[in-house]
């Protein structure tokens, strides 16, 4: 029995050390998961689950763990139906508050492509059409709240209505959605600090509404919060040429001032009441926090808003590991200081003074600062390496792979290996990656010349196109070659996934490729039986030039390579050789016969854990980052 106690104490303590070297993130998504095993505690299909699932998704796409896919989808499976029904969802209860978990619905059927998701959240969708307005057109808070706009209902509603509009192609609502953000400044904006009221009143009749203005008592940090983070989350829909984008954008930068202003100087964190201070019964507060983090954080890494805020970010993350965080004996890292629950109205009557919300108590791992938290530790993440590519672009062709298939509306769109591509085919975690380090971004949709490649630090060339997958196949021509050549020879970058036999074209590719001493094999290799990985396993040494920290990685069905000078091998497998790089007169290439970091085996949700192909394409930008001419950092 001793032995047994040694070895389960032994085992413990490895697990909590592994625990300790996780980001924040990763720790408090497994507390979450931990907590609530089944989904969120409750029966209804609430606004509460929809922020711990949006923070679990955020820690998803930056970690490429499958555990947290895996509890999103069963959390939304909980509910909807196969025809896409919403379990305990009352459309005619008309509450912002029902909107918020259909984001999860969305990146569900944009990842899995299931139809059911589609149905759910047109379900919602259709709620926001029938939603009662105020006579200007803006959404009011609940039905049983006639008139009444409340600053929460922006992050409830806006965020899903902006990328349902987006993915599926309803761009006139765009200006119903920047509406929402503008009529809220207009009437709730306070001019002395900046700040916003919690709700407004339009008819100026509610008990809680200031008579002559309909606005609540109080500047309520939680009720800010869900605000800014609302603007931070609608702007990447936004089409950049909408006229009132500018706008939202302005709004941001202004709520961003007033931000910065309430911050306590000492510990860099918010008060329950913004404006209020350390004032007798006031409290710092942590959802809020994570709030405010999360919005300077995003914006600053999206251009919204200026680096300044970086270091007003950091304070306050800083402030709230302090403060907020404990590890409990058991190593499950907890988030304390939430507000609980708070509104206004209702039975018994909350009248929305600054008594009401400073006799809220603070609740340990509450849902709503434990997913404001996910959402502010990635943020935080992601501005690590920020500097690094200092805001340049990488292109990915859409020239050459230029295929079509039509989306669950019936529109024919671009697909296979697309930035914007969530599901199995896409490259949006690899999009990531690269965001991560500054470097946006970006789709080439016609042939490459002097003055498009001119704009960019690297360029990517995937899978190029044959009749069977595109009956109008682009080849790379002479024109092409040299524009490429020349762009390569003054400091370019070029990144060459291609593919196996008879799924990609080889004559044209391999002209461009015979300029930098490489020629890609019209072979196949690396055959995979079923679900038998280690048929496509390949191992990498230690001493690897580019990938430093991927060991093993999976690779099926790819074309190997021949060399000649300039080119030298990067990784081999026996005989084979599999990635090879190249110096060109200032640039650099490399290339790989197989698209490789798509999201089928980076995301996380398919390999067995022991494969590394996500930290080999974090390996890939890292070296690709210092490949960069010193001249064009």
């Amino acid at each position: 029995m001793k032995k047994i106690l040694l070895l389960c104490n032994f085992l413990f303590a490895g697990f909590w050390l592994r625990a300790q070297t996780l980001p924040w993130s990763q720790r408090i998504a497994n507390t979450a998961i931990h907590l609530w095993k089944d989904s969120l505690p409750g029966t209804n299909w609430s606004y509460d689950q929809g922020i711990v699932l949006q923070g679990l998704q955020s820690v998803w796409q930056q970690s490429a763990k499958g555990e947290y896919f895996s509890y999103i989808q069963k959390s939304m499976d909980r509910y909807v139906g196969t025809d896409g029904t919403i379990c305990t969802y009352k459309a005619n209860d008309y509450t912002l508050d029902n909107i918020l978990s259909g984001r999860s619905l969305l990146f569900l059927q944009q990842v899995l492509g299931t139809e059911k998701y589609y149905k759910a959240a047109y379900l919602l969708r259709k709620q926001i059409s029938e939603q009662p307005k105020t006579p200007e057109g803006g959404f009011w808070h609940k039905k049983r709240y006639p008139n009444q706009m409340w600053l929460d209902g922006l992050y409830m509603a806006e965020p899903f209505y902006a990328e349902y509009a987006s993915v599926y192609h309803e761009y006139a609502d765009f200006d119903q959605i920047a509406d929402q953000f503008i009529l809220m400044e207009k009437y709730a904006r306070d001019n002395k600090t900046g700040l916003l009221y919690h709700a407004w009143d339009q008819s100026k009749k509610e008990r809680w509404a200031n008579p002559q203005t309909g606005l609540s008592a109080s500047l309520w940090a939680r009720a800010d919060g869900w605000y800014a983070m609302a603007l931070v989350d609608v702007l990447p829909y936004f089409p950049v040429d909408h006229p009132k984008r500018v706008a939202l954008v302005a709004i941001l930068n202004r709520l961003a001032v007033a931000i910065q202003s309430s911050q306590d100087k000492d510990s860099g964190l918010w008060y329950q009441v913004l404006d209020k201070g350390s004032k007798n019964g006031n409290y710092l507060e942590a959802s809020a926090s994570c709030m405010f983090v999360y919005t300077l954080a995003k914006g600053v890494r999206e251009g919204y808003l200026p680096r300044k805020y970086l270091p007003v970010a950091q304070k306050a993350y800083d402030g709230i590991i302090k403060n907020f965080i404990e590890t409990d004996a058991a190593g499950q890292v907890n988030l304390k200081g939430t507000a609980g629950a708070v509104g206004l109205g209702g039975e018994p009557y909350r009248d929305g003074s600054y008594e009401y919300y400073t006799g809220v108590k603070t609740v340990t791992n509450e849902t709503k600062g434990v997913g404001a938290f996910m959402l502010a530790s990635v943020e935080m993440e992601r501005l690590i390496n920020l500097n690094l590519g200092k805001g340049k672009t990488v292109l990915l062709d859409s020239y050459f792979n230029n295929e079509y298939h039509k989306d669950i509306t019936g529109k024919s769109i671009p697909f296979h290996y697309k930035w914007e591509e969530q599901d199995n085919n896409g490259f949006s975690f690899l999009g990531q990656v690269f965001n991560n380090y500054e470097l946006y971004t970006k789709t080439l949709n016609e042939a490459p010349d002097a003055e498009n490649l001119k704009k960019a630090v690297a360029y990517i060339i995937v899978d190029p196109d044959i009749p069977k997958e595109n009956p109008d196949a682009k080849y790379i021509e002479e024109p092409h070659i040299r524009a490429i050549g020349n762009w390569v020879k003054n400091g370019g970058i070029l990144l060459v996934l291609n593919n196996d036999t008879g799924n990609a074209e080889f004559v044209h590719l391999n002209k461009l490729m015979a300029k930098f001493g490489i020629s890609f094999n019209q072979n196949s290799v690396n055959k995979v039986v079923g679900r038998n990985f280690e048929q496509g396993a390949i191992n990498i040494q230690q001493d690897n030039a580019i990938f430093k920290t991927a060991r093993k990685v999976y690779i099926k069905e790819l074309s190997t390579l021949q060399l000649s000078n300039p080119a030298v091998a990067q990784l081999t497998n026996g005989k084979d050789i599999i990635a090879a790089t190249a110096k060109y007169g200032k640039g650099t290439v490399f290339a790989v016969g197989d698209p490789w970091f798509y999201n089928e085996y980076t995301d996380g949700r398919k390999l067995p854990p022991e494969y590394d192909n996500f930290k080999a394409a974090n390996d890939l930008v890292i070296w690709l980052v210092k490949q960069i001419p010193q001249s064009k950092k």
